[in-house]
């Protein structure tokens, strides 16, 4: 039994692949049936009839490229600074003790809220977007990894100084390996908070991305193209979902033991 109805079992396989079709087909039925209002709702059958145009221009792939850059550079530059930043302040009271403040005062702001600064400080252009994003994951993983760090053992951190570590050593074989599981709760809840703001970053002054492709479609009341580019949003949430977890299992294998 437990091999169809298991935690690994065909059952939940099954499941887990069939689900979003069954949705759509359910979708489907009720658009047809006339039970949503397809003037707002559209239907699966009528977001397909458009998604084949618009990816075969080329279009599709034009805005999702554009986004996945703005994405990528942002996450990149905010886990790197929330991943420094969290070691320090973790390994450090007197850094925690001067820059915790801040942070506990600064993180709870809405990134939109920001958003009107950011544009004062770097302009409309590309800078701008990536900024935005890259503050919205910086909070998520630099609180994650100092947590990571405080949550050490501290056996472990007394027998890297017996053992005189190098601070380099210490570092790399110790706060950082130790700090790697929460490193990566925080790398997924800010890849979740990018995929978030990159919509709202591209409604100013954007020329290309999803999210402009959204909100232009939202000011053209297409809602079938409107569809295609949420749906276009959560598909790149997918993959670069997937991709944290694959380079989770080869950087800490021994977590799912």
């Amino acid at each position: 039994m437990s091999r169809i109805f298991g935690a690994n079992g065909i059952m939940v396989r099954v499941l887990y692949f069939a689900s979003p079709a069954l949705i759509l087909l359910i979708w489907e039925i009720m658009a047809r049936l006339k039970w949503v209002d397809v003037r707002l709702f559209s239907a699966p059958s009528l977001i397909l009839r458009s998604f084949i145009p618009i990816a075969a221009s080329g279009e599709l792939s034009m805005h999702i490229l554009v986004s996945a850059e703005r994405i990528v550079l942002g996450f990149l530059i905010g886990s790197l600074a929330g991943v420094i930043l969290g070691l320090l302040m973790g390994l450090f009271p007197p850094i925690r003790a001067a820059l915790g403040p801040m942070v506990a005062a600064t993180f709870p702001i809405p990134k939109l809220a920001i958003m009107p600064l950011i544009l004062l400080v770097f302009g409309l252009g590309e800078t701008s977007k990536v900024v935005t994003i890259a503050v919205g994951v910086f909070y998520l993983v630099l609180i994650n990894t100092m947590t990571g760090v405080l949550n050490i053992d501290k056996i472990y951190l007394d027998v890297a100084k017996s053992f005189g570590a190098s601070k380099r050593d210490f570092y790399l074989t110790v706060a950082l390996p130790g700090a790697l599981p929460m490193i990566f709760a925080g790398l997924k809840l800010g890849m979740g908070t990018a995929l978030l703001l990159i919509v709202a970053a591209e409604l100013s002054a954007a020329k290309a991305g999803v999210g402009y492709m959204i909100w232009r479609a939202y000011d053209m009341f297409d809602i079938e193209r409107m569809f295609v580019g949420l749906i276009n949003i959560s598909l790149l949430g997918y993959i670069f979902s997937n991709l944290l977890d694959l380079l989770e299992r080869v950087i800490i294998p021994w977590k799912g033991r």
